[in-house]
């Protein structure tokens, strides 16, 4: 892996993913009762953050039994080099979770591409507040960084196309070698295809759609979502590495925790409704979750089935009726809405994602039930202690 400071560039095999990482007083007061009233604020707004973790429940409480989660895991454990964690949610509640040592549920994760779902949120919220528009052309918002001669595709690239990765290019466009990315170089590359009618997964783009949302909220995208969309969720503390041009990379470089994940999806599950309060809207996530283009012939097809089911607004569409927010070497938020069902993993396992997605379909998806099971405690404490001994398994992957 390439080091220079402050940045590290990251690459999957054939390019498929697109995944890169970036690396990138105390207020005196007048009297003790504004410290204790500053102090039971802070301590008011923690215990909030605290309150907001997913109930749990038991497996067959939720219609699956704990031998079809126990079958489940045993496939991830034994077969992917290396699971990092899963956590299964239904009905809304968290029904089995798992982290494989030195992994451990309260540690942030790195996203890759995962992070580009929540990109496409942010930019559905600039739509709502009207400082964006779908048709809005890419270049209104850098005139700057334009070439000097600007083809009619490029001039024709709109943020709809941004987020459905059809802008037109017919390459991914790459970052200079040791280097961040930039608008001026992704506004350089050519765009040979009409914009809107070809389908290339582009991180680059991604990122460009990151640096609008702060073109027209002069925050950056981490900044613009901790109120609208992370402090609601209760996801603390999320990290999002910036650019040297000062934009979060949009694409990819999110850190957050699985529980944080699986509220992401449930959120999307419920159409963006969180507590009563609708966080992103409605229609938003149902434009980003549905077949905007088709993925079939794009490289990308050669990881496996679930990359041929087309792609919305920063999701890829699933096999049976779902979705899902993907990255690199395993990280995955699965929304299957027909079951009331979200999966999330995080793993290092770059040649074996359509596995990880497979034993989903073939453990999980057939064994959930519409009403409640009987318990079996025999096999929830042999699911228990499964999940007590897991451990990360480096360098085993194609032995």
């Amino acid at each position: 892996m390439p080091f220079i400071k402050n940045a590290c560039c990251y690459y999957v095999s054939g390019n498929f993913a697109g995944d890169s990482i970036y690396e990138k007083q105390p207020v005196k007061s007048s009297s003790h009762l504004s410290v204790f009233v500053a102090l039971l604020s802070v301590a008011m707004s923690c215990a909030h953050a605290s309150n907001v973790s997913l109930p749990r429940s038991t497996p067959e409480a939720q219609g699956i039994s704990s031998q079809a989660i126990l079958d489940f895991l045993e496939v991830l454990d034994k077969t992917f080099n290396t699971m990092h964690s899963f956590m299964i949610v239904r009905h809304g509640k968290v029904i089995s979770e798992g982290w494989w040592k030195p992994e451990a549920a309260d540690k942030p994760h790195i996203m890759h591409s995962v992070s580009k779902s929540f990109d496409g949120a942010a930019v559905g919220l600039a739509i709502q507040e009207r400082k964006l528009r779908l048709d809005d052309h890419v270049l209104k918002f850098f005139p700057a960084e334009a070439p000097a001669n600007t083809s009619k595709n490029l001039e024709a690239m709109t943020v709809r196309d941004l987020l459905t990765m059809s802008g037109g290019d017919a390459t991914e466009p790459q970052a200079v070698p040791m280097s961040a990315p930039s608008v001026k170089q992704f506004l350089a590359h050519p765009v040979p295809y009409t914009p809107g009618t070809h389908f290339v997964y582009n991180a680059m783009g991604s990122y460009v759609l990151s640096a609008t949302v702060t073109k027209v909220n002069g925050q950056t995208e981490l900044e613009y979502l901790n109120p609208r969309l992370f402090e609601p969720l209760g996801i603390e503390q999320p990290k999002w590495e910036l650019s040297p041009e000062g934009y979060s990379l949009g694409g990819y470089a999110l850190w957050i925790r699985t529980e944080d994940m699986a509220k992401f999806g449930q959120l999307y599950l419920q159409k963006a409704k969180w507590n009563g309060k609708q966080l992103i809207p409605q229609n938003w996530v149902e434009q980003s979750t549905i077949k905007q283009i088709s993925t079939e012939n794009a490289p990308h097809a050669r990881i496996g089935t679930d990359w041929k089911q087309g792609y919305g607004f920063q999701f890829w569409r699933c096999r049976n009726n779902a979705f899902r927010a993907d990255g690199s070497d395993g990280q995955f938020i699965v929304v299957i809405p027909d079951q009331d069902v979200v999966v999330a993993m995080t793993a290092d396992s770059p040649t074996r994602m359509q596995g990880q997605l497979d034993a989903i379909w073939d453990f999980l998806l057939p064994a959930f039930q519409a009403n409640a099971l009987p318990d079996d405690a025999s096999v929830q404490k042999k699911l228990k202690q499964a999940i007590g001994n897991l451990t990360a398994h480096p360098m085993r992957e194609g032995n």
